[in-house]
C-alpha cells in the first residue's frame, strides 16, 4: 500500500491536466500538497479548497516556475506553512511549437526557461532540504518527445531531454543523501488540451500505441505516487515511460 501520510510534496502545474490529477491523488495517499499558480488563481484556491475537504492541508503559491527567485520563495514558503518538505514533482511545462527554420528566439528561450530551467529552479530550492534531512523524492514529468524528438518541437523535445540529463545527473549528486531523483515520460495523455486536439492528430497518437487507447491524467499519477513513497526507495536516475507503447 502507497502511504505518504505525514508527507509535503509540491506539484508545479498542479491546477490542471495531469499536475491536477497527481495532487490529488498524492493527497489520497495521505500528502499535503503545495501547487503554485502563476495567473489562475481561483482555479489554484478551488484546489486547496478540495484537499481539504480531504483533510489534508494545502497551500497555494503565485510563483512563476521560469523565476530562480519565485522558487526559493515558494520553497521557503511551503516549509515554514507546512512544516517541510519531502516530495517535489515539476510538472509545469509548455510548448510554442514552430519548425526550426521559423523558430523565433522568443519561442526558444520561453520554452526552456519553463520547462528546462523552471525544473532546474525548483530542484535547486529543495536540494539543500532533502540533503539535510537525508531524505526526498524528485519527479519530474517530461515526455517521449523528450527521447524521441517530434517534427516541429525543437526547443519542447530539447527541453524534455536536457530535464532527462538533469535528472539523471541529480541522482548521483543527491543518492548518497538519501534523495531519489527520477522523470516519468508520458506519451499522449488525453487530458482537456488533448481532448480539444483535432481529432486526425489525436487518432494519430492512439494509432502510434501498442495498446491503441489514450493514457489518462491518473496513468502518470499513480506512478508519481508510488516514486515518492517507500515502494519506489530503490529506483533512481530513471526515465519511466508512460505510453501504452507509443514510442518502443
Amino acid at each position: 500500500m502507497i502511504d505518504l501520510s505525514g508527507k509535503v510534496a509540491i506539484v508545479t502545474g498542479g491546477t490542471r491536466g495531469i499536475g491536477a490529477e497527481i495532487v490529488r491523488t498524492l493527497a489520497r495517499q495521505g500528502a499535503d500538497v503545495a501547487l503554485n499558480y502563476r495567473k489562475s488563481a481561483a482555479e489554484a484556491e478551488e484546489m486547496v479548497k478540495e484537499l481539504e475537504g480531504m483533510g489534508r492541508r494545502a497551500l497555494a503559491v503565485q510563483a512563476d516556475v521560469s523565476s530562480f527567485e519565485d522558487a526559493q520563495n515558494m520553497v521557503a514558503a511551503v516549509v515554514e506553512q507546512l512544516g517541510g518538505l519531502h516530495v517535489l514533482v515539476t510538472n509545469a511545462g509548455m510548448n510554442w511549437d514552430g519548425v526550426i527554420w521559423k523558430m523565433e528566439e522568443e519561442q526558444w528561450d520561453r520554452v526552456i526557461n519553463v520547462d528546462l530551467k523552471g525544473t532546474f529552479n525548483y530542484l535547486r530550492a529543495a536540494a539543500p532540504i532533502f540533503k539535510g534531512q537525508n531524505l526526498g523524492r524528485f519527479i519530474a514529468v517530461t515526455s517521449i518527445n523528450g527521447l524521441r524528438g517530434k517534427f516541429g518541437q525543437t526547443n519542447y523535445s530539447a527541453a524534455k531531454s536536457g530535464v532527462h540529463g538533469l535528472t539523471k545527473a541529480a541522482a548521483k549528486d543527491l543518492g548518497k543523501f538519501g534523495v531519489t531523483c527520477n522523470a516519468i515520460a508520458p506519451g499522449f495523455i488525453l487530458t482537456e488540451m488533448g481532448e480539444s486536439m483535432p481529432e486526425q492528430f489525436r487518432q494519430a497518437a492512439i494509432d502510434e500505441s501498442a495498446v491503441k487507447r489514450a493514457g489518462l491524467p491518473e496513468d502518470i499519477a499513480w506512478l508519481v505516487a508510488f516514486l515518492a513513497s517507500e515502494c519506489g526507495r530503490h529506483i533512481t536516475g530513471e526515465v519511466i515511460k508512460v505510453d501504452g507503447g507509443q514510442y518502443i
